[in-house]
């Protein structure tokens, strides 16, 4: 079980020295949000049963793939991820050079958390269809990878039309970063069987999560991959009997946040690095 951080419920300020910390403590990777604009009036959750946005018009948004950069030259092995970066929203030039300066500046160790979104009123104020997102995301998924892989790429598709581009340099790791898809439903599961390195659902349970591996399992499987896909949760904080709970159900790496308000972040980490993750 890979074990990671959320810097979510950090504030911004301590992002740099909370990253420093989580390297040197020994855990997997760290992880930041996203979101380009939260209108004011905004609904709906991407949590099931929420009826409410879990966040603030006015909350403080750094660009993520900016912010990682900024970290992999504060870090020297931890993995730098998005959790999860909204890749319909963008371009894939835009989103596509982003990653890549990333992945560059930490050399290689960028993982790419990429969902649909769940924020209708943010898609509405860029002037997109929220309910076509699916299609967008495909499409700006492909356009993403053939950048990332191949010497001149033409595309001339639905959301995205354009003549032929080079695009330099190329991803430390062939092929591009590794896409770890956010989501629940099918449209989810199909991704991540078919580009993901990994899966991230949001709403299963533990319960639900063996019977959701297995059929990402068999969509891999129809898909000829032949690589295990992992899975990654995010939890509050876990005890080891918890941990071999999830890897039991299929959850390869959990994302951790081992304190409650951000000036505790440091000493959560180390508590939880003593207590737990010496023992794993």
């Amino acid at each position: 079980m890979d074990i990671g951080v959320h810097l979510a419920s950090v504030n911004l300020r301590h992002w740099g020295a909370v990253a420093e910390e989580a390297d040197g403590l020994g855990f997997e990777s760290l992880w930041i949000p996203d979101h380009v604009v939260v209108p004011a009036a905004s609904a709906g959750s991407p949590h099931a049963g929420d009826d409410h946005p879990p966040i603030p018009s006015d909350v403080p948004i750094l660009d993520p793939l900016a912010v990682l950069s900024h970290l992999a030259a504060r870090t020297t092995r931890i993995r730098l991820g998005t959790h999860v970066y909204n890749i319909g929203l963008r371009h894939p030039f835009v989103t596509a050079r982003a990653a890549l300066t990333a992945d560059v500046l930490s050399g290689g160790r960028l993982a790419l958390g990429i969902g649909s979104g769940w924020l209708r009123a943010e898609w509405e104020a860029m002037g997109l269809d929220f309910d076509k997102r699916g299609a967008r995301v495909d499409e700006a998924i492909e356009v993403c990878r053939r950048l990332w892989s191949e010497p001149l790429v033409e595309h001339h598709g639905a959301h995205f039309d354009f003549g032929p581009v080079a695009f330099e340099p190329k991803p430390s790791r062939p092929g591009g970063p590794d896409l770890h898809i956010g989501g629940d439903g099918a449209a989810a599961l199909r991704r991540a069987a078919t580009v993901g390195t990994g899966w991230m659902p949001m709403n299963h349970s533990l319960d639900d999560l063996p019977g959701a591996v297995a059929r990402l399992g068999e969509l891999a499987e129809r898909a000829g991959r032949t690589t295990p896909i992992e899975v990654t949760i995010a939890v509050g904080s876990v005890t080891a009997d918890e941990i071999k709970r999830h890897a039991e159900a299929g959850v390869t790496r959990l994302i951790v946040r081992p304190w409650t308000v951000s000036r505790e972040a440091s000493d959560g980490m180390r508590r939880f690095a003593d207590e737990v993750l010496s023992r794993l």
